[in-house]
């Protein structure tokens, strides 16, 4: 009688995954939240040393990675039920640049920004009370990212690479 109340109970709390089938990158959405903040460094350190570029990793933890001799920060979303992507745990830290990888079921997003260009002051912290002002996220519909996002780039990984290269 229990299994058979879990299982109905099992629709509120399981997501419909079905959009992921087949999908390369549905088992990221499997992984808690720390092992996708490594699994995103390692996705794109490894795509930054196919593409040439030089890829370190960083001496602290104030950044990911050193690519090009710039330090990066860099998170990975997989796409919301809601169609948007949330990168999250975003701080104020030591790096030079912000590497936001969205990952959807059949296609990869990618926006890299100085760290000069987060409009901090206009992103919704993460955490609420007096301690959790150190942390936020940036919420950006693959199809209509705010406005700051687009300055120089559309969200493609060629982007990214244009951009890391050429600064």
């Amino acid at each position: 009688m229990l299994a058979s109340i879990a299982q109905s109970l099992r629709a509120d709390y399981v997501s419909n995954d079905a959009a992921w089938e087949g999908s390369p990158f549905a088992w990221i959405r499997t992984r808690p939240s720390r092992q996708k903040g490594k699994i995103g460094e390692q996705l794109v350190a490894g795509w930054c040393a196919a593409k040439s570029l030089n890829v370190e990793r960083s001496p602290d933890s104030d950044a990911d990675r050193v690519i090009e001799g710039k330090r990066v920060e860099i998170k990975l979303s997989t796409l919301w039920e809601s169609g948007i992507y949330k990168f999250q745990q975003l701080r104020d830290q030591n790096y030079e640049y912000l590497i936001c990888l969205g990952i959807s079921p059949f296609d990869a997003r990618a926006w890299v920004f100085k760290k000069s260009e987060i409009p901090f002051d206009r992103l919704d912290h993460q955490h609420g009370g007096s301690r959790g002002r150190d942390t936020w996220w940036i919420e950006a519909d693959p199809n209509r990212p705010p406005r700051w996002m687009m300055r120089d780039q559309r969200g493609k990984l060629s982007d990214v690479y244009r951009i890391l290269k050429s600064r």
